[in-house]
């Protein structure tokens, strides 16, 4: 990545400083460097940066303020995106501070190479170059890259307008995922989903004219524990019949976060060679309101063989998670995992920066929090409130796919979701945003890789640690 550097030569000293640091700073200094820091208005504050020259005009060194250290867990990540995003482009850098732990190195860098990110596809304009730091030998160089490039990965997929990411767009994504590291890629298309027993993917993307797709992607050796993942990939989510109001409609390219960000995660867990059978099962389909659309009203049937009213054609990524939680089960996994972008009503609860996870066992929710917790990647855990389970009681069907009112609607979200896997007990689902609405260091606006650096360093502690 063009962000770092790998040979110290021709870089210039990073000085992290704090109030009591930069005090003594000034007075130490000559009266010149003394008023062209007073001029400059520094005062050490969090991320606050200040390019010191020399007496040819020269950089000499650059300070990077920590007075009013942020009550923050990701507070490393965050000082390195401010660094990096502050720092000027030219010379290169390199941190001058010899007392910072293995994991907060990791994370500075982390930081740095997440304000780097741009999307650009689209745009005319070239990118601008971006400051430059040297990372030394005692970071994990490969994992920083790897992880840097997992989450680019899933913010470019969710960026990315629906009109060049459907269904058979996001196929191709994994199927060059899969080339680049020896994976099995299955596709299943259109009507093929009837045949093959998915009739409820097939039931939510068959109101496309863009043919509703099972990704398939196996990897690893069969020897090894069986980790599944599952993503929800609602490429486009105009609600169906149930037709979403133009403002609830303008982002909804981000519907198949979930599916980015585990196929992202399934690339990272490929990249550092994870001892695992991976299976990644990413149903990616339209939610459109087409002549063949599904509608309110109707009762589907499901792999599992449970039926399902439909209440609302908006809740559509449930239905088609449904389906590749039941297949990812025959293969009776050690783990099995799902994410999706499933409900507003998560985001009410938890905002932008929280990712709400489901469980039933509590030892897996505690060694989540604990991974997530390591990696300054913050992860909540919500209940699987069964009481809740009789919102979702159908006259006509065996469940509902949503209840009729509005309370409780990401806890009964993860409760439909539970009819399809229990009693199988090794199950996390994800409700994630996928998304930010505004901007924060290292983390722009737009797609977002939630809760992915959490889920690898869980992944990591279970299967290699």
């Amino acid at each position: 990545m063009d962000c770092f550097r790998d040979d110290p030569n021709q870089t210039v000293p990073l000085q992290l400083v704090d109030k009591n640091d930069y005090e003594a700073l000034v007075e130490g200094s000559d009266p010149f460097l003394q008023n062209f820091m007073a001029h400059n208005r520094f005062e050490a504050s969090f991320g606050q940066t200040l390019i010191i020259p020399n007496r040819d005009g020269a950089v000499e060194k650059v300070l990077l303020g920590t007075q009013g250290w942020p009550e923050d867990p990701r507070g490393w990540v965050l000082l390195g995106a401010k660094a990096g995003a502050g720092c000027s482009p030219t010379p290169a850098l390199h941190l001058d501070d010899k007392d910072m732990e293995a994991q907060e190195q990791l994370q500075f860098y982390l930081g740095w190479g997440l304000a780097s990110y741009r999307f650009g596809r689209y745009l005319s304009k070239e990118a601008k170059p971006k400051a430059a730091i040297y990372v030394p030998e005692t970071v994990n160089r490969a994992a920083l890259k790897n992880q840097l490039e997992a989450v680019f990965l899933a913010r470019d997929l969710v960026n990315t307008p629906a009109e060049d990411m459907g269904p058979a767009e996001l196929a191709g994504q994994a199927m060059e995922i899969a080339e680049e590291f020896g994976a099995e890629v299955q596709l299943t298309r259109g009507k093929e989903l009837l045949e093959a027993n998915y009739p409820a993917i097939y039931a939510v993307g068959k109101g496309s004219h863009r043919p509703p797709t099972l990704i398939d992607l196996r990897w690893g050796n069969p020897d090894h524990p069986k980790l599944s993942l599952v993503g929800k990939g609602v490429v486009f989510d105009a609600g169906g019949l149930d037709l979403k109001g133009a403002t609830s409609m303008r982002w909804m390219k981000k519907d198949m976060g979930g599916g980015a960000i585990t196929l992202a995660l399934a690339k990272l867990i490929m990249a550092e060679k994870l001892p695992v059978r991976l299976r990644l099962l990413i149903p990616a389909v339209e939610n459109a309101a087409g002549p063949e659309a599904y509608r309110p009203g109707d009762v589907i049937q499901t792999r599992k063989g449970i039926s399902v009213e439909i209440h609302n054609t908006d809740a559509e990524g449930r239905i088609v998670m449904c389906d590749a939680l039941a297949e990812a089960l025959t293969e009776s996994p050690d783990l099995l995992i799902n994410m999706a972008t499933l409900t507003g009503a998560a985001r009410v609860a938890l905002g932008q920066d929280l990712p709400g996870f489901w469980t039933q066992e509590t030892e897996l929710a505690r060694a989540l929090e604990d991974a997530a917790d390591e990696v300054a990647d913050p992860v909540w855990r919500m209940p699987l409130w069964r009481p809740y389970r009789k919102m979702l009681n159908s006259t006509i069907a065996d469940i509902s796919n949503c209840a009729t009112g509005p309370l409780g609607g990401a806890i009964t979200a993860a409760l439909y979701l539970h009819e399809f896997v229990k009693p199988f007990a090794n199950w996390i689902h994800f409700d994630v945003f996928a998304w930010r609405n505004d901007a924060q260091p290292g983390s722009p606006k737009g797609g977002e890789a939630s809760a992915l650096r959490a889920v690898f360093r869980f992944l990591e502690k279970r299967y290699r640690d």
